[in-house]
């Protein structure tokens, strides 16, 4: 037996677009939201390969009863290119998690990551203000929640990325809201770190390599991975064994759900 509503005629649509969609976890929170508000709407994973992104946004902008688009890993920065408009936090972090229809048709697009990431840590007790802090990623995540932690008023951010290219230009994007307080480099910047951050795809397959060493970080600092499938990464384990504290990924999507409530007019 399910309380979801049955899916009917009437059903309003949304999708979550990634490469791949087996690990994602926001049908398991938005359809029951949907239930609990008493909205006929239902959220369903599309495997989108990178190739064919363009031609599959441009196909859902014709769907008539789709309302949003909810994007995860490889495409948050790609997407951003295919929307019509976008939000202030899309242009500083170069990357876009949802994308809402607007009334005139049009894609507008938004990037809650970030905000959801840093609501989860202090929601957890480990707020960023005044820490030093190391990230690994600076692609569409890593971008949102590289902005988001020097917001909350991360003292020194130490971005890492083996994309120079990459690294260097959301450097300078951040630089221009919050300068001199990011810097980049090929391998992780782990020392004085006392939060560390995953931001990468590495540990959603088992034979994948840590991102950084837990070992190099001072004792009980705290080790977050925004992977929530598998929910004890590879990194999280080792991180724990070496007794620092451990954040997981689901409480990013978590920290995101009242912001998409107000998003895509849920609350109406």
């Amino acid at each position: 037996m399910t309380d979801n509503p049955p899916i009917s005629g009437t059903t309003r649509l949304y999708v979550v677009l990634g490469d791949p969609v087996t690990q994602v976890q926001s049908p398991a929170l938005m359809n029951p939201l949907f239930a609990r508000l008493g909205i006929d709407a239902v959220l369903v994973p599309v495997h989108a390969e990178p190739a064919q992104l363009r031609r599959i946004v441009d196909g859902l902008r014709h769907i008539g009863n789709l309302d949003g688009i909810f994007v995860t890993v490889p495409h948050k920065t790609a997407v951003v290119d295919l929307a019509d408009r976008h939000s202030p936090t899309v242009e500083i972090t170069g990357s876009a998690n949802a994308l809402r229809r607007e009334a005139d048709g049009h894609w507008y697009a938004e990037n809650f990551d970030g905000l959801g990431f840093v609501t989860g840590l202090i929601s957890a007790g480990h707020d960023p203000a005044g820490a030093h802090v190391a990230l690994a990623g600076a692609g569409g995540a890593g971008s949102a929640i590289a902005a988001a932690l020097l917001a909350a008023g991360a003292e020194r951010l130490a971005v890492c990325d083996p994309d120079t290219a990459k690294r260097e230009a959301l450097r300078a994007r951040l630089d221009r809201h919050w300068p001199g307080r990011t810097v980049t480099s090929a391998a992780p910047l782990l020392d004085g770190a006392r939060l560390a951050v995953n931001a990468t795809p590495l540990g959603l397959r088992p034979d994948d390599p840590l991102p950084f060493r837990p070992e190099l970080l001072p004792p009980g600092s705290v080790v977050a991975d925004i992977i929530m499938k598998p929910r004890e990464t590879r990194l999280l384990r080792e991180a724990a064994e070496l007794g620092h504290v451990v954040h997981h990924g689901i409480h990013m999507l978590d920290g995101q759900l009242g912001s998409y409530r107000a998003f895509f007019g849920l609350d109406r």
